[in-house]
């Protein structure tokens, strides 16, 4: 990629009187390069600390100068061109396992790296509601800022927002459009057509009577329970009441409240 001559930064850093320091380069630039991806082709800028924006290549017109652009309206950094992925790149964006992934959130507040740490925790082929993330975020209250720091999010992918939805379980809206949401949470074997059923009769949550524990319908556990012994519910309150106790796993918060007897 091209460098902007008239970049200030580094019109001053020509100007040096004397050799530049080792690593300066580093701590000036960000790489990026282009990597397939689940979503087909995408963008990914790193620093030494980890990959700090993603894009696919169809939002930024599969243009390199346009996803500098943006990477540089946010994070006030020039880009140049990677030889090498970080470790774990590639494999996580194709879907896999990748605990060597180092991620670069150190530009965002405390809770922005709360609620993408609490996203990033969602496992493949589960959804959880905004309540939920905004919870594990440590403000349980603040659910329309946590739904607004994910459609944010510099790391798509990486960490998983599409595995969040709206708090009737409806998939909701996702930065790179509904369908290509829909596509991801079934390559993980999310039993969609099944939330939907749920979705369409009011039911959040679903409880076993053999273990005695309520889960989100998505919940690993949920769907291990058999029909014989499952039972559904409006609210986590519900289930609650009648003497269940919140899944381990899932950790399930109430997203719609209850509607109160007149």
């Amino acid at each position: 990629m091209t460098t902007d001559d008239r970049d200030p930064v580094l019109s001053a850093l020509g100007g040096l009187a004397t050799v530049a320091p080792a690593g300066l380069g580093e701590r000036v630039f960000a790489g990026w390069l282009r990597a397939p991806s689940r979503l087909g082709e995408v963008y990914v800028a790193f620093t030494g600390d980890g990959v700090q924006f993603v894009r696919p290549a169809a939002a930024v017109h599969d243009d390199p100068t346009a996803f500098a652009a943006a990477y540089r309206r946010r994070f006030a950094r020039p880009l140049r061109s990677a030889d090498r992925a970080p470790a774990g790149l590639l494999p996580a964006l194709r879907g896999r396992p990748a605990g060597t992934l180092r991620l670069d959130l150190g530009a965002l507040t405390e809770f922005e790296r709360g609620v993408l740490a609490a996203t990033r925790r969602i496992p493949a082929g589960e959804t959880r509601p905004y309540a939920w993330v905004a919870r594990e975020a440590g403000r349980p209250r603040a659910v329309r800022a946590a739904a607004g720091v994910l459609a944010r999010n510099p790391v798509p992918l990486l960490v998983p927002c599409h595995r969040v939805v709206r708090a009737d379980g409806r998939l909701g809206e996702y930065m790179f459009g509904t369908a290509h949401k829909e596509r991801l949470l079934r390559a993980e074997h999310a039993d969609l057509d099944a939330v939907a059923d749920y979705v369409r009769r009011g039911v959040h949550f679903l409880a076993s009577d053999s273990t005695g524990i309520v889960c989100f319908p998505t919940c690993h556990n949920a769907r291990r329970i058999t029909r014989a012994h499952r039972h559904e519910f409006r609210s986590a309150g519900q289930a609650l009441a009648a003497g269940y106790r919140p899944c381990r796993s899932c950790r399930p918060v109430d997203a719609i409240p209850e509607r109160r007897t007149p």
